[in-house]
């Protein structure tokens, strides 16, 4: 018997990675809307105290066909999300294999499973680096798909297979396509924490934490208001519902899409560093250096789409976003 939920909907959610930063955020926002999770993650980057103890969960990599087939003998889930996979873009350009093994071969096992158990209802954690370097800003989903790395191969191949295996068996998906994943849930007891972490924002507030010297800042001649390159940050629970509504919308009948999830607006990086000296009340040290090879100086979306289709808006401001973050940050649990 599910629970009744705010979403008109009755649905056993399988989701892959739970245990990972974005995952588990969607964990916690289904509890609280009356879904049923089942969280599926093998560790080897996500975090088992961040899965709420209540939630079913399973210790299975999904290259494991075997152990996803009795995950899904087990729960009988009626739709899955996965956001399992590798996510360094320098990783994946020094190791392609780690990535097209992991990223493509896993989501191919866990996509036949759908198949197999007869799932019609996917929603994948996609990302806007399958744009490259686009040409016009902000990005539509209309933008070629020319992706630079393997990182961004991976995704748009699994992309490409959720079409192909809706031709074949039926399932319906919605690919999201996010930009800067940032934030942290207000309650502070989940938030982003990678090793290595690369991601802006968390290196900002390790800094304003004396955890870290300075910031490096990659280029300060970009043709931007300030010349350092522009970023649309979105937080991480407008993230966790636009996947709630991506399932509400396959749930009543929505045909397969691909969906940016961004604010439409940018921030450098001054700009963070400014603000989360604000938001922090700390001196915040930063170096210019020089560029990065293949930064563009402008990354924003255009989130019409996710507007039209899912009835989604972000919420959250960048102010927001660092507030959250940093009482993450600053949680003494943390």
């Amino acid at each position: 018997m599910f629970k009744n939920n705010n979403y008109g909907v009755f649905l056993k959610v399988l989701v892959t990675g739970g245990a990972g930063y974005i995952g588990s955020h969607f964990v916690k926002l289904l509890c609280d809307k009356g879904f049923e999770p089942i969280v599926i993650d093998n560790l080897s980057r996500g975090h088992k105290e961040a899965v709420p103890s209540n939630v079913p969960f399973e210790l299975v990599d999904i290259l494991d066909f075997s152990s996803v087939i009795n995950t899904f003998e087990k729960y009988k889930p009626e739709a899955v999300v996965h956001f399992a996979a590798f996510a360094y873009v320098g990783e994946s350009v020094e190791n392609p294999e780690l990535y097209y093994t992991n990223n493509v071969a896993g989501s191919l096992k866990l996509i036949r499973a759908c198949a197999e158990f007869g799932i019609k209802k996917f929603v994948f954690s996609s990302t806007c680096s399958i744009y490259g370097n686009p040409l016009q800003i902000p990005i539509s989903e209309n933008e070629a798909s020319k992706p630079i790395n393997p990182y961004a191969n991976t995704k748009l191949m699994i992309e490409m297979m959720l079409r192909d295996f809706e031709t074949a068996y039926g399932i319906k998906s919605v690919a999201l396509r996010y930009f800067n994943a940032a934030g942290a849930d207000p309650d502070s007891n989940i938030g982003e924490s990678h090793e290595p972490e690369s991601h802006l924002i968390p290196l900002v507030l390790y800094t304003a934490q004396k955890k870290r010297g300075k910031v490096l800042v990659f280029g300060n001649d970009y043709d931007t208001h300030d010349g350092t390159c522009i970023r649309d940050y979105i937080h991480v629970i407008d993230l966790a519902d636009a996947h709630l509504k991506a399932i509400n919308y396959l749930a009543n009948g929505g045909e397969s899409t691909v969906i940016n999830l961004g604010t439409g607006s940018g921030n450098s990086v001054l700009e963070i560093i400014n603000k989360a000296m604000e938001v922090t009340g700390r001196q915040i040290n930063y170096e210019i250096v020089g560029r990065r090879a293949g930064d563009p100086a402008k990354l924003v979306a255009d989130n019409k789409k996710a507007k039209e289709i899912l009835g989604w808006s972000p919420k959250y401001s960048i102010e927001d976003i660092l507030k959250t973050a940093w009482g993450w940050h600053t949680n003494p649990k943390y």
